[in-house]
């Protein structure tokens, strides 16, 4: 049955008219968007690049746990006794690691193509990006007036050429699987500049080659988006705002005693306080599932409310 609206003329449908077809219809409809299936990334694969990072190894474990099998790209040692714990967790065969310099290109491209001929990657998640003192982070010749050639090079290969590269490789077993996800992790500081007042008087330095790459990163992003979507990939970037590693001793990691920078963080966020890896989980599983489904070109912000002041 139908009416037509009071205002605008337009016709109000009503699908379910108490019919047990209709109540039946309306049950499978209900099904089909409940959370572990919306969510779901059962029967896909993911390639994750940086997945021995502070960030990788939880986002490797998202992608684990809601069905993902996985290609974890990561250099540390570490991530072979990681991978042999996922595989006792989430059943054999359910992460294979890839031990790898991303900086060796021939090497890259080779596992890449390795991964891919053992069928399509449905959701590729771009991480890697390497932040210590070869890309200018807390170094005194970090910053503007003294960053190096090498800095800007190792910027710019790893926040741009690693992920553009990837997408490349996936790209063609994408097309033919009838679609993926590409998701680019960027940072707050592609939409915003550091505060230089955060880094007066401390050891770290935010380079400016780091936001630079991820901006770029971001207009791959929707370049992606425009070129491959007829072919239902989506490309979309998360920027996390402050998620400072106080958790391992990598290079990049907030060791005990820097307190104060770390209450400089906080008080930027309209929350107050930094996030915590695990914090990242959601907006991954979102842009990765279903759930996104029409949600393409998009940079999902997950920065505790950081850039909205």
């Amino acid at each position: 049955m139908s009416r037509r609206g009071p205002l605008f003329g337009f016709r109000c449908v009503h699908l379910f008219d108490g019919s047990e077809h209709h109540h039946r219809r309306r049950k499978e409809l209900l099904v089909n968007l409940e959370a572990q299936n919306l969510f779901s990334l059962k029967g896909k694969t993911a390639l994750l690049t940086g997945a021995s990072g502070y960030l990788g190894r939880t986002l490797a474990e998202v992608l684990l746990q809601n069905g993902a099998t996985l290609h974890a790209l990561g250099r540390s040692e570490e991530l072979e006794k990681r991978a042999q714990g996922w595989n006792d967790k989430y059943g054999e065969g359910s992460a294979t690691v890839h031990r790898i310099d991303m900086y060796d290109r021939e090497l890259l491209g080779t596992t890449l193509d390795k991964i891919i001929e053992r069928g399509p990657v449905h959701v590729l998640v771009n991480n890697a990006h390497e932040l210590g003192a070869n890309t200018g982070f807390n170094v005194p010749n970090g910053g503007l007036e003294g960053m190096t050639w090498d800095h800007w090079l190792r910027n710019l290969t790893g926040g741009i050429y690693w992920a553009a590269l990837a997408t490349q490789k996936v790209g063609e077993g994408m097309k033919a699987a009838g679609g993926g996800s590409i998701i680019n992790i960027a940072t707050m500081y592609a939409l915003v500049a550091p505060s230089p007042l955060l880094y007066e008087d401390t050891a770290f330095m935010n380079p400016p080659g780091y936001s630079t790459s991820k901006a770029g990163l971001m207009a791959f992003t929707r370049y992606v988006a425009s070129f491959w979507g007829p072919h239902n990939i989506r490309a979309n970037s998360i920027l996390p705002g402050p998620f400072p590693n106080t958790e391992t001793a990598s290079e990049n990691a907030v060791r005990t005693g820097n307190d104060d920078f770390l209450q400089k963080l906080n008080n930027r966020t309209c929350l107050r306080r930094t996030g915590k890896a695990h914090e990242l989980a959601g907006a991954l599983l979102y842009l990765a599932s279903d759930a996104s489904s029409f949600v393409t070109g998009h940079g999902l912000v997950v920065d505790g409310g950081w850039t909205a002041i």
